[in-house]
């Protein structure tokens, strides 16, 4: 039989889900298509900067198309036994968001740089609206960190 650690206390596992955020290259991401489309679910690296995630993706792909249509996600960070889930917000960036500066840092975080593929891709700005994380059942009662884009306090 597994052994199961203790549960973390909430201050815990906030600073483990920060440190993961920072640390972490690749999640799965989450979309469905407008009004009720088929979900669709693709690995994407991310950077994780200035409390927002940033993805990128061909400009043609469902999940971008999914992104601009509805503007939700959801990401999965993780094991499934020590999980960061993330409901967010998003929007494309504009061109002139994107600066050399941000460019090369997401392709730093990456490993991969969206300027050198073939076709046009879009960077995605990611915002947290809720926020869990839990390894197991132990950790099923205080797994939301963030609510409603707001921290909520640790002890």
């Amino acid at each position: 039989m597994p052994h199961t650690a203790p549960a973390r206390s909430a201050k815990q596992r906030k600073q483990d889900t920060l440190d993961r955020l920072a640390r972490e290259v690749d999640a799965w991401v989450a979309t469905a298509g407008p009004e009720g489309g088929a979900p669709y679910l693709m690995p994407l690296s991310f950077l994780w900067r200035d409390e927002c995630l940033y993805v990128s993706t061909r400009a043609t792909n469902p999940v971008a198309r999914n992104l601009v249509a509805s503007g939700q996600v959801h990401l999965g960070i993780g094991p499934t036994r020590d999980v960061v889930h993330i409901a967010g917000r998003c929007e494309a960036l504009p061109d002139a968001e994107v600066s050399d500066e941000f460019a090369d840092a997401f392709a730093a975080a990456a490993g991969f740089d969206p300027r050198a593929a073939d076709g046009p891709y879009v960077y995605f700005r990611i915002r947290p609206v809720r926020i869990q994380a839990w390894r197991e059942a132990n950790e099923l009662a205080g797994r939301d960190l963030m609510r409603d884009g707001v921290w909520l306090d640790a002890d």
